[in-house]
C-alpha cells in the first residue's frame, strides 16, 4: 500500500491536511490529527499497526509548518498504536540523525505500548561502524505510541493545595509498594489500581501521609546494558515519553486503559485527603549519549533537543568512531542532557507539567537533578527560561514544585539557593542527623540549626523553613533498616563488581554487618531507626518518609537497587520473621513511633510554625519562642555550642502564644514542647528547667525503654536519659 491511502473496510481515505497543534494525536470520533515537530526533516510519515498481524501502514504528511508537520486521519478508533518515520540527512556531528527504518514514538503521545529489545535495529548507527547509517527496521524492536480517548469524569474534583506546613512527604514506588501485599487483590498488586485499594489507603491515613511522591511513572524504557544483564531499570529514571503514564503500572493493558487507570488512583488518593506529587525527569531520556539507541527525539530533532558541547569537537576527536557525534554536553551523567535553550524542548515540558495537572490532576513534581534545567547555555542561571516560565505560569505556579537541587557537574550544587516557589531536597540535613545519631557531629550546633529549619540556607532572602525537605533517607541509598545495620553497600546483584552506589553513607550497624540474630544489637538498631525518625518527623520543615522505613524494609544492604525489580526492592508487609526466607521481619515498633510522632505534629501547631524561630518573646513578658537547653537545664552559652564533645539536645518550644496567627487572624495558643535527645553511648542526667510558665507536664513519645508515655514531670525534676534516645514532653 503507497504511503498517503489507507484502506479500511473497503473504503479508501486521503490523509486531511489537519493543523499544526496540538502536538500529538488529537482524538475525536471523526478524525484524529497528527503533529509533529522535526524542522529539520524532510519527509515524516505516520505508522498505523494492526493488532492482528502487526502490519504497518505508512500515511505521509505532507504538511509542515513551523517546522511542525501535520495530518488528519478518518476514523481512527482509540486505542489505535502508531509512529513516525523521519527522512532526512544523516550527519550525527551537526545534529541530524535521520533514519527512515528507525520507527519513533511521538513525543506528545498520551499513551506507549510495548518495549524495546536491545537488538541493532534500535540503534541508528551500525554497531559496527557507528559514521554509518543503519537499515535495519526498528518497528519489531521497539514501542509504540497509542491514540487514547481521555475522557473522564472527575465529579467535579478541585486541587486541595494543602500547605506545606501541614504536608508530609511519602515517596514510594508504584510496583514495590504493593507486589506483595497481601491485602490487594493479585491482579492489582504493583498498578495505578493497586495504589487506590482501602487498604492501601487506610494505610497511608493510619501513618499520618498527607502527600505520596511517586518514582518516576512517565513511561520509561530500561538501558540497554541494563537489558543484557537480565535486569531492568527499576527506578524508571529514564523517560522516553513525558505525557504517558507507565504501561508496565498498569492492570488494564496498554491501549490507553493505563491513562484511566492512572486518573482513578488520583480520584481515589485525594478522595481520603492525599495528594499526588511526580517525580519528573527532564534533564534526560532514554536515548543516552551519541551511541545509544534511537527511539523518538533523536530522530526528529536531535540537533534541538539536546544540548551540544559549542564548537562541535572534531571528526576523530574523542572516545568514539571517526567522524561519529561526540558533541553531546551531558551534566546528568546519564548521556544527554536535554536543551532547554530551545524552544521547542522547553514547550515540550510546560506542555507535560500542565498536562498532568490539567488532565490528571497531579497536585505537584518534584524535579530529577534540577540544575541540569537551570541553565542559559551551560552556565547556571536562575532567571533561565524555564524558571520564568514556570513562575508565571497560572497553572503551574501554585501547584507543589520540589528541587532535587544538585546535578552532575561540578557547578550544579544548589541546595539553599533555588528561588521561591522551589522548595528542595535538603541533603544538609540527612548528613548533619545521620553524624549525629552515629556519634559524629562533633557537637550540637549544626544539628540545632538543621532541627530549627536551616535558617542559614533559607531565611536570608525572605524563604521559610518550608523551603527544606527534611529526610535522612531515599530511594538512592541505604533504607532506614539498612542505615542501622550495615556500615559498607552490598551492591553485588547490580552486576557492577560492588562499584556502584556511594561509599559516603554515614551509617553504623552497631556491631555486626548486616541481619543478626544478637537481641541487644537489634535493640540498639530499632531504638536508633525510631530516633531517626522522631528527629524527622518533628524537626522544622518538610518531613520526607520514604516508604517502608516505618517498618523496618531492608534491601540487605543494597544502596542502589535501581535497577531490582524484585523482592530486594518492594516491600515485604509480612509482620512476622520467616526464617527459611531469610526475612527478619517487620519493626512494627517503629511504625507506632513514627505515627505518634506525626500525630502529634498534626495535632500542635507549635511543632510546624510558618515563621522563624526567633529565640526572644512572642509576647511582652512571655517566654522565647525557642530556647536550646544544656543537659543541666540552663540555657545554651556560647561555650556550649562549641563543645564537640556534647551530645545532648535540649529544645523548649513554647506554644502560648505562637508568632504566627490562626486561619481568621486570632491568636494562637498551643501547649508547649520540651525534647531531649541523647545521641551519646552514656546515660546522662537532664535537668527540666524550673521557668514562670511551665510547671508541669507528661510524656507523649519516648525511645527510651526506661521512661514511658503517660510519666509526669515536673520544673526542676531530674531524668536519668537513656544513651541513643529521644524524649518528647509536653506541657500541661
Amino acid at each position: 500500500m503507497e504511503p498517503g491511502i489507507w484502506s479500511k473496510l473497503g473504503e479508501t481515505a486521503t490523509v486531511w491536511p489537519g493543523r499544526n497543534w496540538p502536538l500529538g494525536a488529537e482524538w475525536n470520533e471523526q478524525w484524529t490529527n497528527f503533529a509533529v515537530y522535526a524542522p529539520n526533516a524532510t519527509a515524516v510519515w505516520v505508522c498505523l499497526f494492526s493488532d492482528d498481524d502487526e502490519s504497518e501502514t505508512r500515511f505521509q504528511l505532507t504538511e509542515q509548518s513551523l517546522g511542525i508537520w501535520h495530518g488528519r486521519l478518518p476514523d481512527i478508533r482509540p486505542g489505535q498504536r502508531y509512529g513516525y518515520r523521519a527522512d532526512g540527512p544523516w550527519d550525527p556531528a551537526q545534529g541530524h540523525r535521520f533514519n527512515i527504518d528507525k520507527l519513533l514514538l511521538d513525543p506528545y503521545a498520551l499513551a506507549t505500548a510495548g518495549t524495546i529489545r536491545n537488538e541493532q535495529a534500535l540503534f541508528g548507527y551500525d554497531w559496527e561502524d557507528p559514521s554509518e547509517l543503519d537499515p535495519t527496521d526498528s518497528a519489531p524492536v521497539t514501542g509504540r505510541s497509542v491514540v487514547i480517548d481521555p475522557a473522564f469524569d472527575w465529579e467535579g474534583e478541585t486541587p486541595m493545595r494543602i500547605r506545606w506546613r501541614d504536608t508530609v512527604l511519602y515517596e514510594l514506588h508504584v510496583k514495590g509498594f504493593t507486589q506483595l501485599h497481601d491485602r490487594v487483590p493479585e491482579e492489582l498488586r504493583g498498578t495505578y489500581a493497586g495504589l487506590a485499594t482501602p487498604a492501601v489507603i487506610d494505610y497511608l491515613k493510619d501513618l499520618g501521609i498527607t502527600a505520596v511522591e511517586l518514582l518516576p511513572v512517565h513511561q520509561f524504557f530500561s538501558e540497554p546494558a541494563l537489558l543484557d544483564r537480565g535486569l531492568v531499570n527499576y527506578w524508571g529514571y529514564n523517560t522516553v515519553s513525558y505525557f504517558a503514564p507507565d504501561a508496565g503500572y498498569s492492570a488494564s493493558g496498554d491501549r490507553g486503559g493505563q491513562v484511566t487507570e492512572f486518573k482513578q488512583m488520583v480520584k481515589a488518593l485525594h478522595r481520603a485527603g492525599i495528594e499526588v506529587i511526580l517525580d519528573v525527569v527532564y534533564n534526560h531520556t532514554a536515548e543516552a549519549g551519541p551511541l545509544g539507541p534511537t527511539l523518538s527525539f533523536r530522530g526528529l530533532d536531535d540537533r534541538g533537543f539536546y544540548k551540544r558541547v559549542i564548537p562541535p569537537v572534531p571528526a576523530g576527536g574523542g572516545d568514539f568512531a571517526p567522524g561519529f557525534d561526540d558533541t553531546y554536553w551531558d551534566v546528568t551523567g546519564c548521556g544527554n542532557t536535554v536543551n532547554t535553550w530551545d524552544d521547542l524542548a522547553l514547550r515540550l515540558i510546560l506542555d507535560s507539567l500542565r498536562y498532568w495537572v490539567t488532565e490528571m490532576h497531579v497536585d505537584g513534581f518534584r524535579f530529577d537533578l534540577m540544575p541540569a534545567l537551570c541553565r542559559t547555555g551551560y552556565e547556571i542561571d536562575f532567571h533561565n527560561a524555564l524558571l520564568i516560565a514556570i513562575g508565571q505560569d497560572p497553572v503551574l505556579r501554585h501547584v507543589k514544585l520540589i528541587a532535587e537541587p544538585w546535578d552532575a557537574s561540578m557547578d550544579g550544587y544548589l541546595v539553599g539557593r533555588m528561588p521561591p516557589p522551589w522548595v528542595e531536597w535538603n541533603d544538609q540535613f540527612r548528613d548533619t542527623i545521620r553524624d549525629y545519631w552515629r556519634g559524629r557531629s562533633g557537637g550540637v550546633r549544626n544539628v540545632a540549626t538543621r532541627l530549627a529549619g536551616s535558617s542559614d540556607l533559607y531565611a536570608d532572602d525572605g524563604r521559610s523553613a518550608y523551603n527544606s525537605v527534611n529526610f535522612v533517607t531515599a530511594h538512592d541509598g541505604f533504607t532506614l533498616r539498612d542505615l542501622v545495620s550495615y556500615e559498607h553497600k552490598h551492591n553485588e546483584a547490580n552486576g557492577e563488581d560492588n562499584r556502584d552506589g556511594s561509599d559516603n553513607n554515614r551509617s553504623c550497624n552497631h556491631g555486626v554487618e548486616g541481619e543478626t540474630d544478637d537481641p541487644d544489637i537489634n535493640a540498639l538498631r530499632r531504638r536508633q531507626a525510631a530516633n531517626l525518625m522522631v528527629t524527622l518527623c518533628l524537626a522544622n520543615g518538610v518531613p520526607m518518609i520514604v516508604a517502608g522505613d516505618e517498618r523496618g524494609r531492608t534491601q540487605r544492604g543494597n544502596n542502589n537497587a535501581y535497577c531490582q525489580d524484585n523482592e530486594i526492592s518492594w516491600i515485604d508487609w509480612r509482620p512476622d520473621p520467616v526464617p527459611e526466607d531469610g526475612y527478619a521481619g517487620a519493626w512494627l515498633d517503629v511504625y507506632e513511633t513514627t505515627k505518634t510522632a506525626l500525630r502529634l505534629r498534626r495535632q500542635h501547631p507549635v511543632l510546624r510554625q510558618r515563621h522563624w524561630f526567633e529565640g526572644k518573646p512572642t509576647i511582652a513578658g512571655g517566654p522565647k519562642d525557642i530556647v536550646w537547653l544544656h543537659p543541666s537545664g540552663r540555657e545554651m552559652a556560647d561555650a556550649d555550642w562549641a563543645d564537640t564533645e556534647l551530645a545532648i539536645v535540649g529544645a523548649f518550644m513554647s506554644g502560648s502564644p505562637l508568632r504566627s496567627p490562626g486561619p481568621h487572624g486570632e491568636q494562637q495558643i498551643d501547649n508547649s514542647f520540651l525534647m531531649w535527645s541523647n545521641a551519646g553511648d552514656d546515660a546522662a542526667q537532664v535537668t527540666l528547667p524550673v521557668n514562670a510558665w511551665v510547671h508541669a507536664g507528661e510524656v507523649v513519645l519516648s525511645t527510651d525503654p526506661n521512661i514511658t508515655a503517660g510519666t509526669t514531670v515536673t520544673a526542676g525534676e531530674r531524668l536519668d536519659l537513656g544513651p541513643k534516645t529521644y524524649l518528647v514532653l509536653r506541657s500541661d
